[in-house]
Formats: structure tokens, sequence, C-alpha cells
């Protein structure tokens, strides 16, 4: 594998191992080491409070946000539904839409009981017009009875162009209270009124905005910044040094469309000449350019850039290089304590703003989702708080080699830094405010000539929406905003010490589970793996050496425990098939019968264990999987070409299958229940197994859904005989292998490989089979189908799981970077070769040609290649057939349709059975029918007055699998949702990787059976019920009715 690191002297990758450290432990550490002297931490809280009290007897100049959150909140149906307004009205184009947006949000608010309550004219003028509003527009919705109803639709006609001004004007004067000015000019045209006011001294001025997902993106935001720089440097005073003057700050995502630790090589060679390019700019104005703080995937690559750009000539007499730091993430004084190491090797002067974080949601949600060990930020707001304080006073003690800004809304952390940096004798350093935010705090601690204001500067239409965001994903902060001002909270409680508030305890938020506790005590959540760091990503190359340089794999039928190998078809590498991993025997009508056999004999022994024994069975295999998992994604990167990512879920999944089902066999199955019956009779209800279960999985998942069918069929009570797809029988192998070795008897599962149209029929056709349950194609479902239903003897039960023609329905108040994100994940993950897979997305006329323009600069960045590699984000389909029926009907497309874009597939396309990703637009729904397994996403333009009957249209096709909606709208949601049901619909996220016991997974239709994998009454169908009733009377009376 190639080398994608950037060797510095600095071992950033070693901050890896306090990334996700345990919080109780690093605060208690933090504790023992003693922040604050006991004079500081008394005086910081009397400070705090008197500027607390000085602020709210001012009563004035309380910026709009504060009376906002003040009047507001944002844990209230009026502030989300503002808040809403705020981040989606702008970018709407239609009209029709934004009346429908502006009437579900403020139809969902109280108004009334704000009315005049606010102190800000602003607030209560906004009051009153939503108050009204919401009475005008709500008032059809009370006015459906008597003749009234046709006056007040008349109303509301004339009502609505005023309303959307209205509004529209609010939320322009709400994008004033953050955006300092559209332009860097008009910026600072605003700024020097607010230096002669006292406001503020300086601006750091920034173009923000969601990251680039385009190299177009980037060239705007590069351009964009070359041009602040410029602008900032025209205005200033030569003489003046960088912590003196206006600067600018970056955001290095915005500047490169895959700014991520995998694609490390490719960030060096083309986002770090960029970035050089504005610092030398900066340097040559002598202004300051602070890189921005970002996700917590981001760190270390970021620092990595800025260890370079510390040690570049070109650099070397500039005192204005900074970077942002996060006191909410554990790594964080780590971090200060290398910077100034390389401070003094490098003879610099850094400028580090000390920031509390803006991504704390995303962080927790994250790290749950990926099953990460713990978090990598602290989870209350008093920890953050604690950490915030030693990383001040380290930076404090590392001047001058560190010019300190510390950005706060914080009374208590304003009044604690000031009173460490005059222990320190420390007087060169400056406070931070984000424009439109903390005005009254520093106006009470006079300490305007000390401010930098942090100034987004843009499109309100851009800004304002992701401001919003970052508010709503930051509550802690701004729920100290919200606290600050309002005078029915004690000051004591405002500035309370973070410091006692850590001793006293919790030292982790009792209500945030850590990601391995996410389902409670009944279910440890499954294991993944940070590929953003190096020592995870050395792991998976360690694993797949040891599968290349090993002997080749042989693999056959597995009959009670014993592998029956020798023989057999090679199997080729889908992304090299040049290369062969080894070779697998197929299963013979010997082997199938001693299978049955077996299975059919063990069986009643199997299910007398109970419930509770099997489960440990589960267990231990899902144990085996996580010890295994480096091996097991290896195998599957070769063998069914799956990206790192991908076999990651993969594994995660099979696991999370294992220990579901486990849980509900030591639930479900443990022992019969009692039912209600009359005095003098037991009832009771017990589940066993069926049978033998014959499981049939596909090749695109050949771990989880092939170990998700035998834990179900295992939990309930069943013995199993396992037909996985031909083209990935090595992973099944080495599953049952694993299985076996976990304990579980020989004789529970045997292991049949081989075709469809031999092994797969002469199961389904056998009489010894009492249960089928089968993932893959419809037409072969329907095939088992019509089998099972010629047999003689029991009707027994098929579980089908089939695919479908899902679509994504997007309106235009959705978010175009999220709609990106989501339709390139849900259309080419996997190489488009998942059954939710996104294959045709609905977009509206309005907004169709620039999300179009987006996606294929989206596609563009996509990297093709070998899927074992992390940096690669598309492998190859999975054989020579796949890829000649998407070629097929790509060619179809160009003579029918349009084919708006395709990715070369290069030397995938050439080695293995790479296809490129594609982009397809449809004149009707009607050319299209049926899935088309692999990355082929089509489009369909749609007015809004037809998603209703397209929807319809799509529902008409048959299938039922997954769904997606984009858009702010609820009653969007609900009409899709109506128009066309199906077994899993997302909103406003990507289509696929539907999680274990949270999104149990399952169509209807045309598009499976039922019941869903992965849900609460999946293993019920695996099961047989069977009911004993005794009349006890009958041996002389009831004993509890006597005991009464």
């Amino acid at each position: 594998m190639p080398d994608t690191v950037t060797h510095t002297a600095l071992d950033w990758d070693a901050l890896d191992a306090l990334k996700f450290a345990d919080e109780e432990a690093l605060l208690e550490g933090l504790l023992k080491e003693g922040i604050l002297p006991q004079p500081i931490r008394e005086g910081a809280v009397r400070r705090g409070r008197e500027l607390v009290m000085s602020a709210r007897a001012k009563g004035r100049r309380k910026g709009m946000m504060e009376s906002f959150l003040e009047e507001f909140g944002l844990t209230n149906s009026e502030g989300l539904a503002l808040m809403c307004l705020a981040e989606a009205l702008l970018r709407v184009p239609d009209t029709e839409t934004k009346d429908d947006l502006i009437a579900e949000k403020i139809r969902s608010g109280d108004w009334g009981a704000h009315k005049g309550q606010s102190d800000s004219w602003l607030v209560n003028a906004s009051t009153w017009g939503l108050m009204l509003t919401g009475r005008v527009i709500g008032a059809p919705a009370n006015a459906q009875k008597g003749a009234g109803n046709f006056v007040t639709g008349l109303v509301r006609q004339s009502g609505e162009p005023v309303i959307r001004a209205a509004m529209m004007q609010a939320m322009r004067i709400m994008g004033e209270q953050f955006v300092l000015g559209r332009t860097v000019s008009e910026a600072l045209k605003r700024g020097r009124r607010m230096v002669k006011s006292g406001e503020a001294a300086h601006f750091s001025f920034d173009m923000l905005g969601e990251g680039a997902r385009t190299t177009v993106d980037a060239d705007r935001y590069y351009k964009a910044y070359h041009d602040a720089i410029a602008a900032v440097a025209a205005d200033k005073d030569p003489a003046l040094p960088p912590e003196k003057a206006n600067g600018v700050s970056v955001k290095l995502s915005a500047l490169h469309p895959r700014y991520l630790a995998v694609k490390e090589a490719r960030v060096m060679a083309e986002l770090y000449p960029r970035v050089l390019s504005l610092c030398e700019a900066a340097a040559k104005a002598n202004i300051g350019l602070c890189l921005d703080a970002e996700e917590a995937h981001r760190l270390v690559i970021s620092l990595k850039i800025f260890e370079r750009l510390a040690r570049e000539p070109s650099l070397k007499d500039w005192t204005g290089l900074g970077l942002a730091v996060q006191a909410y993430q554990k790594r964080a004084r780590a971090v200060i304590d290398r910077l100034a190491i390389l401070a003094k090797e490098t003879n610099r002067r850094f400028m580090v703003r000390l920031v509390k974080g803006a991504y704390w949601d995303s962080e927790i949600k994250n790290a749950q989702v990926e099953g990460f060990s713990n978090f990598p930020v602290f989870t209350t707001k008093q920890g953050t708080d604690v950490h915030y304080l030693a990383c001040a006073k380290a930076m404090l003690a590392a001047s001058p080699a560190i010019y300190s800004a510390f950005a706060t809304h914080n009374a208590h952390s304003l009044a604690a830094v000031d009173l460490l940096a005059a222990d320190a004798g420390v007087t060169s350093f400056e406070f931070q405010r984000l424009h439109g935010m903390g005005e009254p705090l520093y106006e009470a601690a006079e300490a305007g000539s000390r401010v930098r204001v942090y100034a987004p500067v843009g499109a309100h239409e851009d800004l304002l929406p992701y401001l919003v965001r970052r508010l709503l994903e930051n509550g802690a902060n701004t729920s100290f905003v919200h606290s600050f001002l309002d005078p029915d909270v004690p000051a004591e409680q405002v500035v309370a010490d973070p410091i006692a508030k850590v001793e006293a305890g919790p030292r982790r938020h009792p209500r945030i589970p850590t990601p391995p506790r996410l389902y409670g005590a009944g279910r440890r959540n499954s294991a993944g793996h940070d590929l953003s760091q190096i020592g995870v990503r050395g792991q998976f190359a360690a694993a797949l050496r040891t599968l290349d340089d090993g002997p080749a794999f042989a693999a056959g039928p597995i009959i009670s425990g014993k592998p029956e190998t020798g023989g057999g078809e090679l199997v080729r590498m889908p992304a090299e098939t040049g290369r062969a991993l080894g070779a697998l025997r197929e299963a013979d009508a010997s082997a199938i019968d001693r299978a049955l056999e077996a299975a059919t004999n063990f069986q009643p022994e199997w299910d007398r264990l109970g419930g509770p024994k099997r489960a440990e069975y589960l267990h231990a295999m899902a144990d085996a999987m996580e010890a295994n998992a480096a091996q097991l994604i290896a195998l599957m990167a070769r063998e069914a070409g799956k990206t790192l990512p991908d076999g990651i879920a993969e594994v995660r999944e099979a696991v999370d299958f294992c220990r579901y089902y486990a849980s509900q066999a030591e639930h479900d199955f443990a022992a019969p229940v009692r039912l209600p019956g009359p005095t003098g009779e037991t009832n009771h209800l017990s589940l066993h197994g069926r049978g033998v279960f014959c499981c049939i999985s596909p090749w695109n998942f050949p771990l989880a859904i092939f170990t998700g069918q035998i834990a179900a069929a295992l939990a309930a009570g069943n013995t199993v005989v396992a037909k996985p797809a031909e083209q990935t029988g090595l992973t099944a192998f080495e599953a049952v292998r694993l299985f076996h070795k976990a304990g579980l008897p020989a004789d529970a599962l045997h292991l049949l490989p081989g075709r469809g149209e031999t092994v797969g029929a002469a199961l389904t056709a056998d009489s010894r089979v009492s249960g089928v349950c089968f993932t893959g194609g419809t037409s072969t479902a329907r095939l088992i189908n019509r089998t099972l239903a010629g047999r003689d003897g029991p009707i027994i039960p098929l579980i089908a799981e089939t695919g479908g023609l899902n679509g994504l329905f997007v309106d235009t108040t959705a978010l175009r970077e999220q709609v990106i994100d989501d339709m390139i994940l849900s259309a080419f993950g996997s190489a488009g070769q998942r059954c939710s897979a996104l294959r045709i997305a609905f977009i509206p006329n309005a907004t169709a040609d620039h999300l179009i323009e987006g996606l294929i600069g989206a596609m563009n960045e996509l990297a093709l290649g070998d899927p074992a590699l992390p940096e690669t984000d598309t492998g190859p389909v999975i054989d020579a057939d796949a890829r000649k029926a998407l070629a097929g009907h790509l060619e179809r497309m160009r003579r029918e349709a349009k084919v708006l874009h395709q990715l070369d597939a290069g030397k995938l396309g050439e080695d293995g059975y790479g296809f490129g990703p594609a982009l397809v637009e449809l004149s009707s729904l009607d050319q299209i029918n049926e899935e088309t397994f692999g990355p082929v996403l089509h489009l369909l333009r749609y007015d809004p007055d037809n998603v209703a009957a397209i929807a319809a249209s799509l529902k008409a096709k048959g299938y039922g699998l997954t769904l997606g909606i984009h858009s702010r709208l609820e009653s969007f949601h609900n009409a899709v949702k109506a128009a066309c049901p199906v077994g899993n619909t997302y909103v406003n996220r990507s289509m696929i990787g539907a999680v274990v016991g949270v999104q149990p997974f399952g169509g209807e239709g045309l598009s499976g059976t039922g019941p869903k994998a992965g849900g609460p009454h999946y293993l019920h169908r695996f099961a047989t019920e069977r009911v004993v009733s005794v009349n006890i009377t009958a041996q002389g009376g009831d004993p509890e009715l006597l005991s009464l």
C-alpha cells in the first residue's frame, strides 16, 4: 500500500491516543493539577457576577441574538420555528414554497405568550407580527365550518404577499445581526463604525459556509479568501503588527472538496499549496491568518498542515500565522503543548485562538453512530469550561511564543482568563467574540479595546443558514447566552465555578450514553474503527498484507464442523481479476443430504436448550467477529470489492444482528408465557424452532446478511443449512468456521456453497427444510416461492427480502450541500450495490440545474480504485455479468434518455470490474421500471404541483423498499410518504446504512415479504407457537384460589 502519511517533526498522530480518552479520568487529572489557585477561583466568580449584574443593569446594547434567546430560547416550538425559517427561507426560490414554509412554522408557535415580553423593540415587533401572521395563516384551519371559510380564504390569499415580504425582511434583519457585510469592503466600512464606538478593536473576517463539495466551490472560496486578504491589506496601516490589525480566518474544508485524513496525500498535494499561497499573501501584508477549527476527525491533518506552514522559509519573519483550538476536544491541551514546542523549535510566534467548539451535537452523534469507544469531546459544559481554563493557562505560560486570543461569551471564562493573565504577568493577549453576540458582556467588562470580533462575510442566504445550524448544534453555549441576561436566573448561577461543578460531579453527562452503551445494558453497541487515525489504517494494512502474502484459500462445504475442500473453481478478485484468492468447492448431492440429515437430527436438542443458552453462542460469535474484524474486512475487500468503510460497517452489522437476536432469544424464548384465563386453569404459550432453516444470502452483504439470517434462525431454535452467493463463498466459509470456533455445536450450522440453480434448487425442494430465508432478486424469490408451493407436506414460511426502485424526493427548501452528500453516498456508495441504494431522484425544476451542477462536480471528486486502500471511495462491481448489465442499461439510456455524466473507471476498469458512476436524466418515469443494480443514478425533474402524482406513479411500479425525502416542510414529508408508502423512509439523511434495532429493514410489495430484519417481529417468523392448557381443578381445586 502506498505511504499516504505526511512525516512531520512533531508526532501529531500520537494525539490519537487521547482522542477518545476517558472523560472522568481526564478531568480527575486536571483537578489534581490544580487548574486555578483558590484566590483566582474566588475572584473569577466574584468578577463574573459583577459583569452579569452590570450588563443587566445597563439594559442596553443587547444584541438581537441575546434578545431572541432570552425571549424564545431554542427548546420551545417558537424558537425552533424561527430558527427553521432562518435556516431555510432565504434559499427558497419560489413563492409558493416560501408561503408553505412560513405557514407551517408560524402555525406551530404560541406567539401570544411572548407578546411584549422582550425589552428589544425588534423582538417585540417580530412577536406581534408573528402572532398576527399566525392568526391569519392559521385561520382556515379554525374556520372549516360555516360560510366564514370563504371569507377567511380571501383574507389569507390577500395577506400572503404581505406576510412573505415581512418574513423575508425579518430574515434579512437577522442576517445583519450575524453577518458583518456581504463583502469584505462592506464589512470593513461597518467595522470602522464599531471601532469608533468602542465595540471592538479589530476584526477577523471569514467567508463561512458549508465546506466545498466540488472543485468549483473550492475555487470560489479560494478567490474570496484572496480578495479578503487584499481588501484587509489595502485598509491596513503597514506599521501595525498582526495582533494590532484586522485579519482573516480560513476554513480549510472550503478550500478542498476532500479535506479528509484518509485523503492525506491528495490534500497535501492540492490543498497545501493553496493555503501556503494565502499565507504568503497575508505575510506580505503583515496581517493575521487563522486556520479555523473544524470536526474532530480533521484535527491531526490540520496540525500537519500548520507545522508545514510554520517551517516554510517564505513565512519565517511573519508573526501572523494562527490556529483555532477547540477546548471541548479532549486533545486540546496536548495540542497547545505541542504548538509551544513548535514555536520554540522554529523561533516563531503563533496566534492561537481558543474556542469552546461549535460542532458539539454532531461530534456526540457521530461517535455513537460510528461505534467509537468514547467521545472526542467532553459531554458536560462544565467539563469543557474547566478544560478551557486549563488550555488558557497553558497558552499564557507559553507567552510570548504564543499570542493568545480567548474567544468566549462566558462571563466566568472572561474573568478567569483576565485574572490568570495578570497572575502570569502577561499583558499581550486579546479576547474574541462572534459578531452579533456578546456585546453586553464586553461592554460591562469595558474590554472593547481588547476585543477582536470574528466576523462572517458573505450573502445572507448562504451564511445565515450555516450560522443557525451551528447555533442549534451548540446548545450548551447558547444556553449560557440565554441565561446571561435573564433576570430570572440568579447571577450566581450564571457564573458558578465550573471547577466546583466538576468536583461535585458528575464528571460525564449521565443522560448521554457512551457509544458502546448506546442501547442500554441489554445490548452492547458494535465497535467501530476510526479511519481518520493512522494507527487504525495501519491495522487494516497489516491484515491485508497477511492475507495477500498468505496461502491461497481452500474452501468448500462444512458438514458437522468438518470442511470438505479440494478442487473447485478459482475465486478471483473483482478489483484485479488476474489474481485468484483461492478455490471454492461446490456442495454436491451427498453433501447436501448429509447436512440436512445432521441438521434434522440435532434440531430437537438445539430447540430444547432454550433461548438464553442459544443466546450465549450468538454473543460469543459477535465477540469473535469483533476480535477478527481486520481479517474479515481484508477478505471482503479482496473477494467482494468492499471498501474499508463498507467493510467496517459490514462487520458491525453482523455483530449487531447476533447481539440483537440474542437479546430477543433471552427474552422471548426463555420460558413459556402464562396467558390470562379462568380460575382452575393454566394456559401457557411457548415459542419453538420450526426445524431446519435454509438460509440463502446475497454477495453484496457476504457477512452481515449471511450472519444475520443464520443468527435469527439459530436464536429461534432452528438448525441451519446456509447457502451463500457463489461469488462470496470464501467469506461465508470463514464466517461458519468462526461460528464453530466460538463454540456453536457443529450440527447446528452447515455450509453448502454453490450455484442457486443446483444447490439452492435442491435445498428448497427438499422436504426436510422447514423454512427458507432468502435475500436477493425478485425473480429468484418468485422461483423459490413456486418451488415451495409445489412441495407436498407442510406449508413452510418464506422470508424474502428483495430489491427496490428506490426514489428520493427533493424540494426547494432542502439544503443543496446536504442533498448532494446524501445522493452521492446513497447512489454510489458500495458502487451502488445495495438493495436500499438510491435509484431515481425527483428534483424541482426551480433548483434542478444548480443541483445537477453540484452533483457532477461531487462525482468528479470520487476516487475509484483498489477497495482495500483507505482513500478509495468506490470499488468494482461484483463480476463480469454485473458490469455487462450496467453497460447495457447505460447504452439504452443514451438512446432513450440523457446520460449527463459518467466517470472513467480508469485502471479499475482495466484490471477488474470497475464501472464508472453515471448520472442519467429521464424525461419520463416510464423509462425505468426496475432497479439497475450498480452506480447509476437517474434524475427526473418535476413541478411542485405534480409531486403527489409522481409519488403515486413510483408506487405503481410495485416496489416498496426505501424512500428518501429532503425538505424542511413536514407537509411535504407527509404528502410523499402517504403517496408512496415503503418499508423504510429516510428524511433529510442518506438512504443507506440501516442499523439493527434502530431502523429495522425490509420492504413491501415486490420488495419483500417481511417481517423486517433487525426488528422486533423478525424472530417470531422463524418460530412456531405452542399453547398448553391444563385444568388444574381436575386434581382437586385451584391452589391459587384456595390460598386467597
